[in-house]
């Protein structure tokens, strides 16, 4: 902060909270706002709920609340709380990437601080820094990596011919908590038949064919910290295109994962996989990206910043987490062939995270 010459930070990011403080809520999804003064002194705003949650988590000690009310404006408060801190005619930075500031909030922060302070955006200072994991941090990480195993192996011994999805899911899901993990960052993805070509999640429930495939992208999550792995099983003998999708898949994960070194640009990785793909005919059915940082972040999404695509600069370090994900979807054929796994990376290259096997799994 004083290298770019704030003299405050507005966080807004949940993620930022967490990390700063211990603050643990989805209370985000309302307007609130941690101050960060370059002094280190620290006050939140919130609304009530969330008071005890920032006593018992945090440790932060200056907590304010702002009331739910007609008449009463949260940035308003905001401004108060700020002078009351010395803060008029200061430069301050501001999260203004963040879930928890809507395009209404942000506006009400700005039309209430324009005449107050000077804002910076300054959305990445923290998540900068939250890219190089601690080693007491990476300790979860690895927690969230036997978790996403273990995971997996309640998704195999689940998938079979008339097998369910919402059972797959469950017993997914009950290995991570009865691991003492969390819920993810976002919903487990599960498709199968056509559309096991999917890669987000969707409502609705099938009963798996005799003959069939299955793609599913899940997270082992401990202490808010993720770990991913993304894996298509094939149900019956798969046909020789989807050995074959397999075997390019596998190519370009091992690419992608000799191009992550440190000192490198991680655009490096995503060329490295995509080499592999379009020299086997399958350009058309590879996507443009091939994963991103992992760490702790809050729903809707585990994805942190920054991700694997071409021309990225941002140079790998060691400390860094990803998850690499190789994603065929031949939708001519209608097969999906996908592989991913998490890797830190390290002085000499990267350590996997997660062991899984990569071999094709036919249930």
């Amino acid at each position: 902060m004083a290298a770019a010459r704030l003299d405050g930070l507005l966080c807004f990011r949940q993620e930022s909270m967490f990390w700063l403080t211990g603050y643990d809520t989805f209370g985000y999804v309302y307007f609130q706002c941690l101050y960060l003064g370059v002094d280190g002194r620290m006050a939140l705003l919130t609304r009530a709920p969330d008071l005890r949650q920032a006593q018992q988590t945090s440790v932060i000690e200056d907590i304010r609340i702002w009331v739910d009310r007609p008449d009463i404006s949260p940035a308003v408060q905001l401004r108060d709380l700020l002078d009351e801190l010395g803060c008029r005619n200061k430069q301050l930075g501001i999260e203004w990437e963040a879930y928890g500031l809507t395009a209404s909030n942000g506006r009400a922060v700005e039309a209430s601080l324009s005449d107050f302070c000077m804002l910076e955006d300054a959305s990445w200072l923290v998540s900068r820094l939250r890219l190089i994991k601690s080693p007491a941090e990476m300790t979860y990480v690895r927690q969230a990596g036997c978790l996403a195993d273990a995971a997996w192996q309640a998704a195999v011994a689940a998938a079979s011919p008339n097998a369910f999805e919402g059972d797959i899911l469950a017993d997914m899901q009950s290995a991570v908590f009865r691991g003492g993990g969390d819920y993810p960052g976002n919903e487990f993805i599960i498709g199968s038949g056509p559309q096991a070509l999917l890669c987000r999640y969707f409502t609705g429930r099938r009963y798996l064919d005799a003959q069939d495939q299955l793609t599913l992208e899940f997270a082992g999550t401990y202490r808010r910290y993720h770990a991913c792995l993304m894996r298509t099983l094939s149900i019956g003998p798969p046909p020789s295109r989807q050995i074959d999708m397999h075997k390019v898949a596998l190519d370009s994960l091992g690419a992608a994962k000799d191009a992550l070194r440190p000192g490198r640009p991680i655009g490096e990785v995503f060329d490295a996989h995509a080499r592999v793909i379009d020299a086997a005919g399958m350009q058309k059915h590879r996507l443009n990206a091939c994963g991103y940082s992992l760490g702790t972040t809050y729903a809707p999404n585990w994805m942190d910043w920054p991700m694997f695509f071409h021309g990225n600069p941002v140079e790998a370090a060691p400390g860094m987490v990803f998850f690499i994900h190789v994603i065929i979807f031949d939708s001519d054929a209608g097969l999906a062939m996908t592989s991913g796994q998490t890797v830190a990376v390290t002085e000499t290259g990267h350590e996997v995270l997660t062991h899984a096997s990569l071999d094709l799994t036919v249930r």
